[in-house]
């Protein structure tokens, strides 16, 4: 018997189009593969914080350019998610003067109290830990990025405990920069 169920296309909603469309403003048409990186963030927060092989179809039939150039940028940058992650993705800064401050102990801890190794999310779905290169925040290390926020100087259980339930405790998900209202763009 034929499956009747067809997978649905990923389509971005009329807000990020028109982000888009923003963006396209700053480049000459033959020129619109300029902005694949900053579309694929769009691509990535519209469709649950990763890029799917769909999603970057997507990205390459909005710009006009072959999925394979959509597929070398979005697997070399370490930003762009191509599996599905958590509600918060833990970037866990790994480079020397993190660790000189306790990065691989913070990252034993936060592996302790979510229940996910590196690279995995954790049981509840809240959380996904990943390793990133520098965060450029030496002085106040270590340090985790999540989204556009640094938690510095992670380096006692309380501050820890502190950021994960401050986002633990998030209600809705954070707008997107199209989405605030009264966000003014730069017509130059």
């Amino acid at each position: 018997m034929e499956s009747t169920t067809a997978t649905v296309k990923p389509q971005f909603s009329a807000a990020a189009k028109a982000e888009i469309a923003r963006l396209f403003e700053h480049y000459p048409a033959e020129r619109r593969k300029s902005a694949l990186l900053p579309i694929l963030h769009i691509a990535q927060a519209e469709f649950g914080g990763w890029v799917s092989p769909e999603v970057q179809d997507l990205v390459a039939e909005t710009i006009g350019i072959l999925p394979i150039e959509v597929y070398e940028v979005s697997s070399f940058y370490t930003m762009f998610n191509l599996k599905p992650v958590g509600k918060h993705v833990l970037e866990i800064c790994r480079t020397g003067p993190c660790m000189l401050r306790g990065s691989d102990e913070l990252t034993a801890q936060l592996e302790r109290i979510t229940g996910a190794k590196v690279g995995e999310t954790s049981p509840d779905g809240l959380f996904t830990l990943k390793e990133v290169e520098c965060l450029a925040a030496c002085g106040t290390a270590p340090i985790v990025q999540v989204r556009e926020k640094y938690y510095e100087q992670l380096d006692t259980p309380e501050a820890v405990d502190a950021m994960l339930n401050e986002l633990r405790n998030l209600v809705h998900r954070p707008l997107l920069p199209w989405e605030e209202t009264g966000l003014q763009h730069s017509q130059q």
